[in-house]
């Protein structure tokens, strides 16, 4: 398969994309750049000038945003094979609202804002796929919110590390311990008092990156 053929697929995999004729599909593929990242890479910066969005096609990025003060970031979102994002600003036309990170070896495919919006001129019934993703958006802030009023540290770490399980009971964390911290939104320390605690109390073990499951319910249940 080449790789436009590629591109395709991957922007036809979105929901963003997904109602798009294959004509339109075929423009916007071939305008579209691979781009390969290494861990840590910085695919964008807070502040950056936006000129296109992205889809995952391998690998995990993470969209953060850090404290002005001492630069300690807070990890709002994590992006997997499928995801889109960068899109914020071509509909607004704003620098870049966070950061672009890639946590393991990571490849993305970057489409231009130009031929997107082309597209919607055309087709503008297709700007209802924006909305969509737009009301996923606030709905995960929405739920991140409620997190962080309603559970507390340990909670909210019990939620993460399920959330990042994917439902195995056996899984190699995907993040390092600052990184987590960052996803929680509490200390490295605070994190790590939790996660010692569900060790303690025989829910969870852990070797390195690599955990275990051994009580998913009081996982669950302390994650509520």
């Amino acid at each position: 398969m080449g790789d436009a053929d590629t591109f395709r697929d991957a922007l036809a995999g979105t929901d963003f994309f997904a109602d798009a004729s294959s004509d339109t599909l075929d423009a916007l593929a071939s305008a579209g750049v691979e781009r390969d990242l290494i861990r840590g890479d910085t695919l964008f910066a807070e502040g950056d000038p936006p000129d296109a969005l992205y889809v995952v096609t391998q690998g995990r990025l993470a969209i953060a945003i850090a404290n002005p003060i001492d630069r300690r970031e807070t990890v709002v979102a994590l992006m997997e094979p499928g995801d889109l994002f960068g899109e914020l600003g071509m509909l607004d036309d704003r620098p870049r609202s966070a950061m672009a990170r890639a946590l393991e070896p990571s490849r993305v495919l970057a489409v231009p804002y130009e031929p997107v919006v082309a597209m919607f001129q055309t087709h503008p019934t297709l700007l209802w796929n924006v909305t969509r993703l737009l009301a996923q958006r606030l709905r995960a802030m929405d739920e991140a919110l409620a997190d962080s009023v309603f559970l507390d540290v340990t909670g909210r770490t019990a939620k993460r590390l399920l959330e990042l399980a994917d439902g195995k009971d056996q899984f190699m964390l995907p993040v390092t311990q600052e990184e987590l911290a960052g996803m929680v939104g509490a200390s490295r320390e605070r994190v790590n008092k939790a996660i010692a605690s569900f060790i303690r109390l025989g829910w969870l073990d852990q070797r390195d990156r690599q955990y275990s499951i051994l009580q998913r319910d009081r996982l669950e249940l302390r994650a509520r």
